[in-house]
């Protein structure tokens, strides 16, 4: 059985990383990756089961309460981290082709979204170095008062697989940065980017233990959040998978920071004219084939115009050129797997009953292989449908006529998520103005647009906490106030 795709060196495939040490998993079995594109095995890696997790988090759980890493200086971590950071730098071409080769990941994206995961874990590392983890206050209670921040502990990373790269290095960089010790635990779909950051750990002399990997299905991975060595989980995934940490987290008063899904609206004002939402939305949806959390999929649209606008999208749409990842000339990949296809057809079907659908909704009859489906676009969308309140993940935009602005932004509100959303208008004011109403983690006047330096996260069933920046370095810090006599020499 291939063990790598193409263009892609990871050299312990078959193993788990446990305290430093490659070794052969205790379940004894690989987990198969399978290509979007031609549904063909093009690869596999080792399948941790519940003693590779216990195993993981007895490391990362020694290596935090007596080994070396939490002792290091934050300039000593960082020395390391810019280590780990220059390997990740060189396995890039690597990293571009696993991404293409597991989830279908545009060929002719894949070096800019790989580039931006490295600078991810930079920015976090510099976020970290600049960081006062001891401040100094005058207090009545004593002679005086240190606010300290500590690090949170052992932290259970489990990234998506969607972005499986830049999400990890993310989560890692702000464990690693403030002291913690780390288990990164990869979707099963697409791990071989926490196989490359374990090797770059491995390389740049990261103590054993304060990094491990273990790439295990859903019930591995359950095993791990129930154990109790585990002091914090930064998750990125779906709202279902969210509740159940926070569950689990929840009975032991366990840390854990929760990004998850959405339904995030886009509100078109009237001074935006049918032409530009249709080429803004045609190039948002595509994206990553539709499966982005803070995806706009919700159109909000005056009714007078629904028709109009409706038509430009409509035109648009049938001009996207679906095919395969490789291909410079695609705009639209494949779905990351079957079940993600089936998934996205069922909604399709659901909003049938519900609503009109305008174009698409049906696998493109030129591919004969491969997770693909039409750009789909459904008119005359009842906010209260499913198609409007669940997330389908993939490439499907849902309609909905209001009647004024005021019933814009109650439409925008009207949903268990608030992570994204978008005011399309050519006046900032009037952006500004509404996106204030709008109750989501972050919202941006004219189209899809984030930045990693800045916190991101969610209002409602979208997520706990922020990932980037400040607040997001914070969730992985406890605060210590400390009383003393007389001033110290804190440290």
């Amino acid at each position: 059985m291939a063990q790598n795709p193409d263009g892609v060196f990871v050299k312990n495939p078959d193993k788990v990383w446990i305290n430093g040490e490659w070794r052969a998993p205790h379940s004894g079995r690989m987990i198969e990756l399978v290509s979007p594109n031609t549904e063909q095995v093009v690869g596999a890696v080792a399948e941790a089961d519940e003693a590779d997790m216990d195993a993981a988090v007895a490391a990362a759980r020694e290596a935090f309460d007596r080994g070396a890493w939490p002792r290091k200086s934050v300039a000593e971590r960082n020395e390391i981290m810019k280590k780990i950071s220059a390997h990740l730098r060189t396995r890039e071409p690597e990293l571009a082709k696993a991404w293409t080769a597991q989830m279908g990941g545009l060929a002719v994206m894949a070096p800019g979204i790989v580039a931006g995961g490295t600078g991810q874990f930079d920015m976090v590392r510099e976020v970290g170095v600049n960081y006062d983890y001891v401040k100094t206050y005058d207090t009545e209670a004593a002679g005086k008062a240190y606010l300290v921040s500590e690090p949170v502990g052992v932290v259970a990373a489990i990234a998506p697989w969607n972005a499986p790269y830049g999400l990890m290095a993310s989560k890692v960089a702000n464990a690693l940065i403030t002291g913690c010790t780390v288990i990164m635990k990869p979707s099963p779909e697409t791990p071989l980017e926490a196989y490359i950051i374990a090797e770059a750990c491995e390389a740049a002399g990261v103590p054993a233990g304060a990094v491990n990997l273990v790439c295990g299905h859903r019930e591995a991975a359950d095993h791990m959040v129930n154990n109790h060595g585990v002091d914090k989980v930064s998750f990125t995934g779906s709202t279902a998978a969210g509740k159940r940490i926070a569950t689990v987290m929840g009975e032991r008063i366990g840390r854990y920071t929760l990004e998850l899904g959405g339904k995030s609206a886009a509100i078109v004002r009237d001074d935006f004219t049918a032409e530009q939402t249709a080429k803004l939305m045609a190039g948002t949806i595509t994206l990553l084939s539709g499966q982005v959390c803070a995806m706009l999929t919700r159109l909000i649209v005056p009714k007078a115009r629904h028709d109009e606008i409706t038509d430009a999208l409509a035109a648009e749409f049938k001009k996207i050129q679906i095919g395969y990842s490789d291909d410079p000339s695609t705009q639209l990949g494949p779905l990351a797997m079957k079940r993600q296809l089936e998934r996205v057809e069922m909604y399709i079907e659901e909003g049938k009953k519900t609503a009109d659908l305008v174009t698409g909704g049906n696998r493109p009859t030129h591919l004969n292989q491969g997770y693909f489906i039409e750009p789909t676009i459904f008119a005359n969308v009842d906010n209260k449908s499913r198609i409007a309140q669940e997330e389908i993940f993939g490439p499907v935009l849902s309609i909905i006529p209001v009647e004024d602005e005021e019933h814009a932004i109650a439409v925008a509100n009207d949903s268990n998520y608030g992570l994204s959303g978008s005011v399309l208008t050519n006046d900032p004011q009037k952006a500004y103005d509404v996106a204030r109403r709008v109750r989501t983690g972050g919202i941006a006047q004219n189209g899809l647009k984030v930045d990693w330096a800045l916190p991101f996260g969610g209002y409602k069933q979208s997520g706990v906490g922020r990932e980037g920046g400040v607040p997001g370095l914070s969730a992985y810090l406890e605060t210590k106030v400390m009383l003393m006599d007389e001033p110290v020499n804190a440290h």
